[in-house]
């Protein structure tokens, strides 16, 4: 049986594949997720997402299952450790972001009650299914997006430009871009 994906998961990358068909599109609201997300969304930029996904168990590893606190408490020296000999993209700028956006991440959940609750509310709180029959109709930013990088930015979060907030969105299923001939958009409308 063939089945039909999105035009990013027609691959034989299983690893993609599975990603695609389990998780992309899906609502996440476990802070915890949304916080791995928001962190590989930023270590992606410039990159290919297959190339941060292959390397998704060590960023897990590395940064403590992206607990917000203990990624928060992390010292300069543990991140000097994950420049020089971890198989992380070796970009100082990205690998120190993570725990500058978890200092941030831990202040909004304390003022916003969940890091669910503050994000979710810039698609209001559920889930934007659009129904998109090409992939030229699939923007890279949106309205929401520069919103929601506007508010992330100037609260002190670090690689949250419109595109990497609108990947996001998609990644969290805060956003559904599963095209109508994907099996999944099929799945997500039943």
């Amino acid at each position: 049986m063939i089945v039909s994906r999105c035009h990013w998961a027609e691959t034989a990358d299983t690893v993609m594949q599975a990603y695609h068909d389990t998780e992309w599109g899906v609502p996440h609201h476990d802070d915890r997720a949304l916080f791995e997300l928001l962190s590989l969304e930023g270590a992606q930029a410039g990159l290919s997402w297959r190339t941060v996904l292959s390397r998704r168990d060590a960023y897990r590893a590395a940064y403590h299952g992206f607990d917000i606190g203990r990624v928060a408490a992390m010292t300069d020296a543990e991140l000097e450790v994950l420049l020089a000999e971890s198989p992380l993209i070796r970009n100082r700028l990205k690998i120190f972001s993570v725990r500058g956006n978890a200092l941030i991440a831990r202040d909004v959940v304390a003022r916003h009650g969940s890091l669910d609750r503050y994000l979710w509310a810039f698609v209001g709180n559920a889930p934007i299914r659009n129904a998109r029959t090409e992939r030229s109709e699939v923007p890279v930013t949106t309205p929401v997006s520069d919103a929601m990088s506007k508010a992330l930015k100037k609260a002190g979060f670090r690689f949250v430009g419109s595109t990497i907030c609108y990947a996001f969105m998609q990644a969290t299923g805060m956003v559904d871009d599963h095209l109508v001939t994907c099996f999944r958009h099929a799945a997500e409308t039943r």
